[in-house]
């Protein structure tokens, strides 16, 4: 199936993202009373459900969770800002469509992967929900949000979620950078101001642990349903994510298919260096530039930022957060 043969197509720009004006009056009413945080300058949060999620995004994080409806066949791709989430959006869609798009004729090609997996909760933000139903099945969808806040739809359905975390120190470094591109980001942001708003909690969809921590409890009791990935354990071995994906997704790869290299041929076609050398995500933009998706890809470049007592700061922090649980980075 050729990528113009596709329904898929290109996000729309962030400046159609509703504002809050315009915004429902149902929704509107509740997020004027929500707590805000403005010291992401340009980037206007609101806390809901004991997450800050960006003001622009909260009429469709509230419209998700009330009206959204899953598909059976539906996967969803979730995590946190900054972790992985590109390419994990690549080889979600590459495993789930393998049978459908050959590598050398495949979306990816012609279109970043946010194209491929749209979040869903920017689809409502943006009132263009009803491409969702356009998408071909079985569909692969974004989100950003906690999992507290999905709606019953998926979360008592048989929808696959496969979740990827990364390791907060690296997540903050990834993100600062990304928010200090923007154009309109037109004020000196100092890392040091971004770190402290990090540890707070306080930032895009944050906190991270209890984004996390969300996400991992509910793998632990239906690991039939969720699957969490490491960022580094990712970039490690990526082959047994990839397996790992295929069989919570329903579609395990068959003994041929290991055996001619498919996993591997998936695992190149998606890996870092290949899609960032791809002119779709060199020069390609919709709601933001396509190379701001694509900066280093290593474990590890917070050195490069954090003094030794701030990377101690964060990591004791991040002790106590996850000191009831199990998991670790």
């Amino acid at each position: 199936m050729a990528v113009e043969d596709s329904k898929l197509r290109s996000r729309l720009p962030y400046s159609s993202t509703t504002k809050i004006e315009e915004v429902d009056p149902k929704y509107k009413e509740l997020i004027l009373t929500l707590p805000k945080e403005e010291q992401w300058l340009a980037i206007k949060l609101r806390k809901y459900g004991g997450f800050w999620y960006p003001q622009a995004y909260m009429h469709g994080v509230l419209a998700l969770q009330e009206v959204f409806q899953s598909q059976p066949s539906d996967v969803i791709v979730a995590s946190f800002m900054k972790s992985g989430t590109t390419w994990l959006k690549a080889l979600a869609f590459a495993v789930m469509h393998r049978d459908k798009y050959t590598l050398s004729s495949h979306p990816l090609l012609k279109l970043n992967p946010h194209d491929c997996v749209p979040i869903i909760e920017h689809h409502y933000a943006t009132r263009d929900e009803r491409y969702l139903d356009t998408l071909p099945s079985p569909r692969v969808l974004g989100t950003h949000v906690s999992y507290s806040m999905l709606p019953d739809s998926i979360k008592s359905s048989t929808n696959k979620i496969v979740y990827i975390c990364r390791e907060p120190k690296d997540v903050l470094v990834s993100l600062w950078h990304m928010v200090t591109k923007f154009e309109w980001f037109n004020k000196p942001f100092p890392f040091a101001k971004a770190f402290e708003l990090f540890c707070e909690g306080r930032m895009p969809y944050g906190p991270v642990w209890d984004h996390v921590l969300e996400y991992y409890t509910k793998s632990i009791h239906s690991p039939e349903k969720i699957l969490i990935l490491k960022y580094e354990e990712m970039l490690k071995d990526p082959i047994d994510g990839v397996v790992r994906m295929a069989n919570l997704f329903g579609c395990p790869f068959s003994e041929d298919e290991m055996k001619n290299g498919m996993v591997e041929k998936i695992v190149e076609f998606c890996s870092f260096n290949k899609l960032k050398d791809l002119d779709v995500n060199k020069n390609g933009m919709d709601n933001v530039p396509n190379n701001y998706f694509f900066r280093k890809a290593v474990v590890g470049d917070w050195q490069n930022y954090m003094t030794p007592e701030m990377a101690h700061k964060l990591d004791e922090i991040t002790k106590e957060k996850l000191s009831d649980s199990t998991f670790t980075y």
